[in-house]
């Protein structure tokens, strides 16, 4: 098989997984911070397996000073990033849960922009407004401007997720080390939290740990074989699949402004997508 299709195929599992997500996290029955500290942990647990049996944790020994900036991405992308998407979305929809934190995009244009000293266009600026159009339809549905804790919530986890991959950037380990420490790191940040809420151990903890470390380890083989462009691209219509998962299995209803704010929120993605990258 050809690199260029495997790493296609590659994304649509990525996609298909990041679709399922905001689902499965909607229906689990116990406490949000229990939930996600064990789907952490199961992540943590399968990530280290490929670790341990590729070798590639020598690196660890090798650059110990590179654990301080794995402890932050584990602080900002899953400690408090992932207890957020968590809450967020037990207190709203599985729809809302994948179409606002579609923002993710926006955030990573600021933090670019602000901390990696990237370049960022007028079309990319263009594509921003269509992002926060879309998210504004979904957050108010046509109506005044009233969100729900939960919707609030979702909004800003992915500011954290942005914030833990831009420390990831500097990072001077492997993709698969890095996303093993930081699930590593999250779990045992998330622990107290989870021990004082009560641990609830479910066959839904178990699937999102899967989910977790199937979506890094995937997209990180994925962006080796093709352009990163072309597999952000292939992920935007995540809530896609959510919607359709959450209308046969979860009941939700989906109204024309869920629609119209995906709508906007996939043009707005796919057009920075197709940016080229550059620094300022």
């Amino acid at each position: 098989m050809k690199t260029e299709t495997e790493g296609t195929l590659l994304a649509f599992l990525v996609l298909l997984a990041l679709g399922l997500e905001p689902a499965v996290i909607k229906a689990n029955p116990s406490n949000p911070i229990s939930f996600i500290a064990l789907s952490v942990f199961f992540a943590a647990l399968i990530l280290w397996t490929v670790l341990l049996t590729t070798g590639r944790f020598k690196e660890i020994l090798e650059k110990p000073a590179e654990l301080k900036r794995t402890f932050l991405t584990g602080l900002f992308a899953t400690a408090i990033a992932y207890s957020l998407y968590s809450l967020g979305t037990s207190m709203s929809t599985a729809v809302n849960s994948a179409i606002i934190t579609r923002l993710e995009v926006f955030y990573s244009l600021a933090i670019g922009w602000l901390l990696l000293r990237e370049r960022v266009s007028g079309r990319a600026l263009a594509a921003s407004l269509l992002l926060f159009g879309g998210v504004f339809l979904v957050l108010t549905q046509g109506k005044g401007i009233t969100p729900r804790k939960g919707d609030l919530l979702l909004l800003i986890t992915p500011l954290f997720w942005q914030l833990g991959h831009a420390v990831a950037k500097f990072t001077d380990y492997s993709p698969l080390t890095i996303a093993t420490l930081r699930n590593t790191f999250g779990f045992l940040l998330l622990l107290p939290f989870a021990l004082m809420s009560g641990i609830q151990l479910t066959g839904l903890a178990v699937a999102e740990g899967v989910i977790i470390a199937a979506t890094q380890a995937l997209w990180y083989a994925s962006i080796s074989r093709i352009n990163l462009s072309k597999a952000t691209a292939i992920l935007t219509p995540a809530p896609a699949v959510t919607i359709a998962v959450a209308i046969a299995f979860l009941g939700e209803k989906v109204g024309v402004y869920h629609l119209l704010g995906f709508l906007l929120v996939t043009i707005g993605t796919l057009l920075i997508a197709f940016e080229e990258s550059g620094t300022r």
